[in-house]
């Protein structure tokens, strides 16, 4: 497996900027996650990975060697498309065989390979039967069979579980990581769904009309977003925004709501005009000592939990509150936030404040 580092990679198609500059570096055997809204460049940045787009700009290295300008066969990369691209014509076996036939392999060890692959994938009983019938997530299995049977240096997903109904997709990502740890393969894979990406990735690259808004692991990105475009993508409901106009000193432990005063992670940095405190959902507390108040307009009941939205003087909050904590729409009640959590971000520019809690994660934001 491989090693992929992407420097200052650019694509631009005609006057759109597709791709704006994006580096990050894929570790050996890790399970990477480009994620983003539609449109935002992530499979575009993919193809490039792949050599189905050649950059406009910048430098691509696979295992230590600057492929940017190589086609797609020169890469050793195999290539799994969210609409399967199977071979109709071809039972099970023979599509997952192809790759190994079209290079030339001896016919025992080409049906050496597939049994192997077939037995890791749990589909030895349908080697011999038409693809055209199989149900998706069988089609998947066989896809993802004709990819991993050459044992490329790197497999690259574009939404492979895209097509699949949400409970069957579900398994399927359990079924995919699984794979992933046994192989140990570096695998790069393409996603709109946050939950997904949060579900299956070592690492996530979080991309915004083709910008890398941040790269890290999960919690780093849930805890501590670098912007507030992941603050708002990544998380149901989405982090807490309170818009103030105020300053913020390096230092400060503080920041004043109107009358109110919410303590913060000591701030790094430093700002001040159009400023926004974020929190997520499960950090807000009903307390009806707390002075910052808002009124209750809506109870969403969710089993265990429930969404509690009041309305403040500085903007709508959501709280997750255990279900047995009762509530009543149109009652006042204060709030309290865990200090140790919240964000400030520059509503100017969109990114977060440097503070003592998150800096290590806006290291790589």
């Amino acid at each position: 497996m491989a090693e992929i580092v992407i420097r200052n990679l650019r694509k631009d198609f005609g006057a759109f900027n597709a791709v704006k500059s994006s580096s990050f570096t894929i570790a050996d055997g890790e399970f990477f996650m480009l994620l983003g809204p539609s449109g935002c460049g992530k499979t575009t940045t993919l193809r490039m990975m792949a050599g189905l787009e050649l950059p406009t700009s910048g430098e691509i290295y696979i295992d230590g060697e600057e492929v940017g300008m190589k086609p797609a066969s020169q890469r050793d990369i195999a290539f799994v498309f969210q609409m399967f691209a199977l071979y109709p014509h071809m039972n099970v076996g023979k599509n997952i065989s192809y790759p190994l036939i079209s290079q030339g392999m001896p016919r025992a060890e080409v049906k050496q390979k597939v049994a192997e692959v077939a037995r890791i994938l749990g589909i030895e009983n349908i080697l011999n039967r038409p693809v055209g019938g199989l149900s998706g997530g069988d089609r998947q299995r066989v896809a993802l069979g004709r990819a991993i049977v050459r044992n490329p240096k790197a497999f690259f997903m574009d939404e492979p579980l895209g097509a699949l109904d949400a409970e069957f997709r579900e398994h399927m990502a359990e079924e995919l990581r699984a794979l992933h740890d046994r192989m140990g393969a570096t695998t790069v894979y393409v996603t709109h769904d946050q939950l997904e990406a949060m579900q299956m990735g070592d690492k996530i690259v979080v991309m915004n009309h083709g910008v890398v808004e941040q790269f890290g692991v999960p919690q780093q990105i849930y805890d501590w977003p670098a912007t507030r475009f992941v603050a708002e993508f990544i998380g149901s409901p989405p982090m807490n925004f309170l818009d103030f106009q105020g300053r913020v000193d390096a230092g400060a432990e503080k920041v004043m709501l109107g009358d109110s005063g919410f303590a913060v992670p000591r701030q790094q940095d430093g700002a001040s005009g159009d400023l926004t405190l974020g929190v997520r959902p499960e950090h807000v507390r009903l307390s009806d000592a707390a002075p910052y108040r808002g009124e209750i307009v809506a109870a969403e009941y969710l089993g265990t939990t429930q969404i509690i939205t009041l309305d403040t003087a500085f903007g709508r909050v959501k709280a997750r509150t255990p279900s047995h904590e009762v509530v009543r729409v149109g009652d006042r009640t204060g709030l309290e936030f865990d200090a140790r959590t919240l964000s400030i971000f520059d509503a100017g520019t969109g990114r977060a404040l440097v503070s003592d809690a998150n800096r290590e994660a806006l290291a790589h934001g």
